[in-house]
């Protein structure tokens, strides 16, 4: 942020400051600078105790440096989900419908000839003879 600024530069500045100033009001603006530095040095004092307070014993096991933003690599993070072995879904059992419906259309013959209902959510066999 201030990357550009020296001791000159500063030095130059508070010259500067201080003949716009003038010598009689200069005390009673370095004192009200002192003072808000204080009060500012104080609010980050507080905010810290509170941000503790309210995350409990939790806030000491935080590791800070992962969280930080600028260890965030898009490359790094592409290349890890690449790599990792895509999770395998579950297989889930055939229904007695599905299997008379494989059954059926392998040419198999089955003594009912009305379906058995189907399940909440189950899809129908297609029945080429019923069409």
């Amino acid at each position: 942020m201030f990357n550009g600024i020296t001791i000159e530069k500063l030095l130059l500045i508070a010259l500067i400051a201080g003949m716009i100033i003038g010598p009689q009001r200069l005390p009673r603006y370095a004192a009200a600078l002192g003072q808000f530095v204080r009060r500012a040095r104080d609010f980050a004092r507080s905010a810290g105790s509170r941000v503790k307070e309210e995350m409990g014993e939790d806030f000491d096991d935080v590791d800070w440096r992962t969280l930080d933003p600028r260890q965030y690599d898009p490359r790094r993070i592409i290349r890890e989900a690449l790599l990792d072995d895509p999770p395998t879904p579950p297989v889930k059992p055939q229904s007695a419908t599905m299997a008379a419906a494989g059954a059926a259309a392998a040419g198999a013959t089955t003594t009912s000839t009305k379906a058995p209902p189907l399940a909440v959510g189950e899809i129908p066999p297609f029945d080429a003879e019923a069409t």
